[in-house]
């Protein structure tokens, strides 16, 4: 049975994560010291390894070689094979978007009562705790604040906003960054060269920019563009048409109408983009996109290295560009900007 690539790849130590070095060091060296906190709130943006960095300290505080092994668990032992294939009772993992009411919680902290049979803790890990009702939040709160000395919380939250104060006070909390396209970079090519892959050192790069600072996006992507051409080698070109960035002619058209006060062309561009299943907040982030690359044609000149196009795309752009004003462009950025802000 075929495996996603993000779920083959999802690192099992702390030295295989990338692009979190100040939140591994920190945890690495409570692991070491043997200074571990009873309640962890990690934040950030989805697929920056928030729940694979939980998985790893659950199997690295119950692993009896993770002090000698650099804080990393062995992955060998008995309790860190059991935590791996998802065997052992040690280590409970809740998505609080499906089980967010209060007997969800009273079930974990029934759990809580009995020590663990195997290794020195027991670990919940609870994803996208932000989902958790009011009184589901406030069950929470007394086990967070008096929990047994083996029992720790590792919560994981994309909108650390909307998790309440007297939560946030009683855990350590770890900010995941946004990848540096750089290290997503790297991490493909890691990839592409274990797994055979044949792919262009720009379609790379694109993918890595796509992801948006998400390593398990940029390897959906590049799994994406894996299933359309199996067994070959992947272009440049090839990765932008599969993810989308064919779209300069309907972006063009838009561009054009919008430019000569086309109304009825404009919403007719718009229509069809809805008609295709593109989702109008994403379509007017790519349109803004799209008048970006306009101003850097018009701005550089020469604009072959910055702009993220193939060549008949890139052309297409330059005609558009020299219809418009620098003004124009900066106004128009603007309002789509603004309009972007309000959709959301």
């Amino acid at each position: 049975m075929y495996q996603a690539l993000y779920r083959k790849w999802r690192p099992k130590t702390f030295d295989e994560v990338k692009g979190q070095d100040a939140v591994i060091t920190t945890l690495k060296n409570q692991v070491i010291s043997g200074r571990i906190g009873h309640a962890y709130l990690f934040c950030g943006t989805r697929g920056t390894g928030k729940t694979s960095v939980a998985k790893i300290l659950a199997r690295a505080v119950n692993c009896p070689e993770a002090q000698a092994n650099n804080g990393n668990p062995c992955n060998e032992c008995d309790t860190c094979k059991g935590i791996l294939n998802e065997s052992s009772m040690n280590v409970m993992e809740i998505d609080a978007a499906s089980n967010n009411g209060v007997d969800n919680i009273r079930d974990i902290r029934e759990q809580v009562q009995y020590p663990p049979t195997q290794g020195k803790y027991k670990v919940f890990i609870i994803d996208e705790v932000h989902m958790l009702s009011t009184g589901a939040f406030n069950a929470l709160l007394k086990t967070l604040e008096e929990p047994p000395e083996y029992v720790i919380f590792i919560l994981a939250t994309t909108e650390v906003h909307k998790i309440p104060v007297t939560v946030l006070s009683r855990c350590q909390r770890y900010d995941f960054k946004r990848i540096p396209v750089s290290t997503i970079v790297n991490r493909l090519k890691e990839l592409t060269d274990a797994e055979g892959i044949k792919i262009e050192e720009r379609a790379l790069e694109y993918i890595a920019k796509t992801s948006d600072g998400a390593m398990r996006d940029a390897l959906s992507l590049l799994d994406e563009c894996v299933a359309f051409h199996p067994d070959e080698d992947i272009s440049y070109d090839q990765v932008l048409t599969i993810l989308g960035a064919a779209d300069t002619g309907t972006f063009a058209g838009l561009f054009k109408a919008v430019t000569s006060a086309d109304t009825v062309s404009a919403l007719r561009t718009v229509e069809n983009a809805v008609n295709e299943g593109k989702e109008l907040s994403q379509f007017a982030t790519d349109f803004l996109w799209f008048m970006r690359n306009l101003l850097v044609i018009k701005t550089a000149g020469d604009a072959s290295g910055i702009v993220d196009a193939s060549r008949e795309n890139l052309e297409a752009m330059k005609v558009c560009a020299q219809d418009v004003t620098k003004e124009s462009l900066m106004r128009a950025i603007r309002q789509i900007a603004e309009l972007i802000n309000k959709m959301r």
